[in-house]
C-alpha cells in the first residue's frame, strides 16, 4: 500500500471517529467516565490479584469501595455545598456592588497618586480617575461572564447534564465494573488486531501513552484532591465566607494548570475585601494561605506525583480541555486528557522519524553516508 493510501485511511478513520463521537456526545458520558475509571483502577486490580484475589473478587472489591466512599462524600459534603452555593449566588450582586463601590470611594487618591506622576512624565493630557478604571474593569467583567457563561451552557447542554448526571450516577458504576473486569481481555484482543508489520512501534507508542497519561492522571489527582482541601479546609479556617465552596471549586479547576489557584486567588480575595473592610487583615490570611498551596504545589507536590516527563505541556492541556469541553461537553473534559495524550506521542514520534528522514537530512545524508568521489572506505 502507497503511503498516500495509507495516510488517507488513518485521516478517513480519525474523521469518522470525530464525527461518531460529536453525534453520540450525548449519551458517551456515563462510557467515557466509566472507562476513565477502569484505566485508573486497573493497576489496583492487578495489584490486588498478586495477592491472591481473583479478577471478579478484586473488581468487586474496588467497585464495593468505590461507592462507599462516594456516597459517604456526596452524604457528607453536598448539604453543606449546596447551601454555601445558594447563599453564594444570592449574596454575589452585593459583593460585585460592594466592590464597585470601594474602587470608587476608595480608588480615586490612590489612583491620583499613582498616575499622576505616570501621566506627567509620559506626557498623557489627563490622569487616569476611578471612574475610568471602574468602566474598564466593568467592560471585562462584562465579557468575561458572557464568556463564563457561554462555556457553561456548552457543558450543560452538550452534556445534557440532567440526564447525563443520572446516567453517571446509575450506568457508571455498572460500566466500570464490566470494563475493570475485562481490561486486561480488553487490550489483549485491540492488541491483536495491529497490522504484525507495526506491532513493536504501535506497542512501544502505547507504552509511551500510558506512561505520560497515567503519570499525569493519577498524579493530578492527587494534587487536585490536596489543593482542594487546602483551599477549602485553610478559608474556612480563616473564616471567609464560603471558604470550602470556594476551596473545593479551586481543587476541582486545577485540572486545568493554573485555573485553579487563579480562581481561588480571585474569588476569595474578592470575598475577603468586601467582608473585612477597612480591615485588610483577612485578605493578608487569604494570600498566605493560597501562597502556601501554589508553594507547595509547585516545588513538593507536582514534581513527585507528576514529574517533569509526563509530556504534557500545560498550554497543549489547556487547549485541550477547553476545546473538546465546548465541543463535546462533559464527556469532551473527560477524553481531553487522554487523546492530548495520545496525539503528543504521536507527534514526537512522527518529528523523530522527520528529522531521521531524507526528507529533512537532504544532500547531507548522501554526504554522511556516501564517502567523496575516489575514496574508499576503509575495510577494516
Amino acid at each position: 500500500m502507497r503511503i498516500e493510501a495509507k495516510l488517507g485511511f488513518w485521516i478517513g478513520g480519525l474523521g469518522a471517529l470525530v464525527l461518531l463521537l460529536w453525534l453520540l456526545s450525548g449519551i458517551l458520558l456515563p462510557f467515557a467516565a466509566a472507562l476513565a475509571l477502569g484505566y485508573l483502577l486497573d493497576p489496583v486490580a492487578d495489584r490486588l490479584q498478586r495477592m491472591g484475589l481473583s479478577r471478579f473478587g478484586a473488581t468487586l472489591m474496588i467497585l464495593v469501595v468505590f461507592v462507599l466512599v462516594f456516597v459517604l462524600s456526596l452524604v457528607i459534603l453536598l448539604p453543606i455545598l449546596g447551601h454555601q452555593v445558594g447563599e453564594f449566588l444570592d449574596s454575589l450582586p452585593n459583593y460585585v456592588s460592594r466592590l464597585r463601590t470601594l474602587l470608587s470611594e476608595e480608588g480615586g487618591s490612590l489612583l491620583s497618586r499613582v498616575t499622576g506622576p505616570l501621566a506627567e512624565k509620559f506626557g498623557l493630557g489627563h490622569d487616569l480617575t476611578a471612574s475610568d478604571l471602574q468602566g474598564s474593569v466593568t467592560d471585562l467583567v462584562t465579557e468575561g461572564t458572557k464568556w463564563i457563561g457561554g462555556f457553561l451552557r456548552s457543558l450543560w447542554s452538550g452534556g445534557q447534564a440532567l440526564i447525563g448526571l443520572f446516567s453517571l450516577l446509575v450506568i457508571t458504576p455498572v460500566v466500570a465494573f464490566y470494563i475493570l473486569l475485562d481490561w486486561d481481555k480488553m487490550v489483549r484482543t485491540v492488541d491483536s488486531w495491529v497490522p504484525l508489520d507495526h506491532r513493536e512501534t504501535v506497542r512501544e507508542l502505547a507504552r509511551e501513552i500510558d506512561r505520560a497519561l497515567s503519570g499525569f492522571l493519577r498524579g493530578q489527582s492527587l494534587v487536585c484532591l490536596f489543593l482542594g482541601l487546602w483551599y477549602g479546609l485553610g478559608l474556612t479556617m480563616i473564616g471567609l465566607n464560603f471558604g470550602l465552596l470556594i476551596g473545593i471549586s479551586a481543587g476541582i479547576l486545577s485540572f486545568i494548570p493554573y485555573v485553579g489557584s487563579l480562581t481561588a486567588l480571585v474569588l476569595s480575595a474578592g470575598v475577603a475585601i468586601v467582608q473585612g473592610w477597612p480591615d485588610l487583615w483577612l485578605l493578608g490570611k487569604v494570600l498566605a494561605v493560597i501562597g502556601t498551596g501554589q508553594f507547595l504545589e509547585g516545588n513538593i507536590l507536582t514534581p513527585k506525583l507528576v514529574g517533569a516527563s509526563v509530556g504534557l505541556h500545560p498550554v497543549w492541556l489547556m487547549l485541550a480541555l477547553l476545546g473538546f469541553g465546548s465541543l463535546f461537553g462533559f464527556t469532551g473534559l473527560i477524553l481531553a486528557v487522554p487523546i492530548a495524550a495520545a496525539v503528543g506521542v504521536v507527534m514526537r514520534f512522527g518529528l523523530r522519524n522527520y528529522l531521521s528522514s531524507p526528507l529533512y537530512l537532504g544532500h547531507s545524508a548522501q554526504r554522511v553516508l556516501s564517502p567523496p568521489v575516489g575514496i574508499e572506505r576503509d575495510s577494516g
